[in-house]
Formats: structure tokens, C-alpha cells, sequence
């Protein structure tokens, strides 16, 4: 998501939120009391009025490679599992905001850790891939063959089975590749007829 469309997405998220004020605490008492004795819209609303910290939160954690929309859905189910753990408690109004502010934080933190690790896993595998493209290609160009596993292994400093599994990965994304550009060659040459379709050759249709 661009960051036009990441600020589109927030302006809509502001004006969502800006429908479910937050409430006082006596307010608070009285939902978490009636949704303590099964009041589903009760407990619908501490949720609803819960969004203002939601946003907030994923605000504060948007710089960190998840679109704000989708740290506002994640932040929601937590302020869901927050407010249950609230009412199942039978927590004062006084204590309501905070708690909800924490799990909701506590959430994305984890998110966002788990996110920034993928994408630096990402990272290090494409870099792997490129070293061993080097290697193979300096191996190959040595032994005059293709190189094993054990070989590529020895160059590289790896364990043997992590030479295996990023060389998968490469063939994987090799073929994949291969595979668009010929269906793009494919493509292109469906859309290329000259009006010749009686197969002479000749063009007149005839």
C-alpha cells in the first residue's frame, strides 16, 4: 500500500472512529455489568468504544512494514479478546481503558516482531541465493562440471542442507520465472495474426 492510500485507508479509519467516542468510566460499570450478565450489545459496545485506542495503537506502530489497516483488524480482535477478559473480571470502569490499551499494544508488538523477523529472514535468503549463484558459477567455471552439494557447501561455509535448500529455492524461482516469460511469449503471439486463416500463407483469406 502506498503512502496515499495508507492515509486514504486512516482518514477513513479517523471517521470510523470518531462514531464510538470514549466513555466514562460509570458508563463502563454499567456495560461491563450488563455484559457480565450476557448482554451481547453491551459487550458489543465496550468493543465499539474501544476503537479509539485500537487506532491509536496501530498508528503508533505503522512505521514498521504493516499497512495501518491491517494493524487496525488485528488491534480490533485484541480489544475483542480484551474486553472478554475485562467483563468475564467484572473490571471497574476506572481500569477499563488502560487494560485495553495494553493488550492491544502487547498484540501488535508481537506482530510487528513477527513481521520484521520474516522480512529479515526474507532477506537473508535472498542474499544466500545470490552467493550461491556466485559459487556455482565460479565452481562450475573450475571443475568444468556442475558442482555437488558437498562442493558448494565447502566454498560457501554452509551446512550441506542449507546449500540444498536455497539451490530448491533458486530452481523453484528460476522455473517460475521461466514459466511467465513463456506465457507471455505465448500471449503475444496469439494477438499477432494478420488475417491469414485459410493457411496459405498469402494473407488474402482465401
Amino acid at each position: 500500500m502506498s503512502a496515499r492510500d495508507d492515509d486514504t485507508a486512516l482518514d477513513a479509519l479517523a471517521a470510523r472512529v470518531r462514531s464510538y467516542p470514549e466513555l466514562s468510566a460509570e458508563a463502563v460499570d454499567r456495560l461491563v455489568e450488563a455484559a457480565h450478565e450476557g448482554d451481547g450489545l453491551a459487550r458489543d459496545s465496550l468493543v465499539e468504544h474501544s476503537l479509539g485506542a485500537v487506532l491509536a495503537a496501530a498508528i503508533a506502530h505503522r512505521d514498521h512494514g504493516v499497512d495501518v489497516t491491517d494493524l487496525f483488524q488485528e488491534g480490533s480482535v485484541a480489544a475483542v479478546v480484551a474486553v472478554a477478559e475485562y467483563v468475564e473480571r467484572s473490571g471497574s470502569g476506572a481500569g477499563f481503558r488502560s487494560y485495553v490499551r495494553r493488550v492491544v499494544a502487547g498484540h501488535l508488538d508481537r506482530l510487528v516482531e513477527r513481521e520484521e523477523a520474516a522480512a529479515a529472514e526474507a532477506a537473508a535468503i535472498v542474499e544466500d541465493t545470490r552467493l550461491l549463484e556466485i559459487a556455482q558459477v565460479a565452481l562450475r567455471h573450475r571443475v568444468q562440471r556442475e558442482p555437488t552439494s558437498t562442493e558448494l557447501a565447502a566454498v560457501l561455509q554452509w551446512p550441506r542442507e542449507r546449500v540444498e535448500l536455497i539451490a530448491e529455492m533458486l530452481a523453484t524461482a528460476r522455473e517460475s520465472f521461466d514459466a511467465e516469460i513463456v506465457e507471455y511469449l505465448d500471449d503475444d503471439g496469439d494477438g499477432d495474426g494478420d488475417g491469414d486463416d485459410d493457411g496459405d500463407g498469402d494473407g488474402d483469406g482465401e
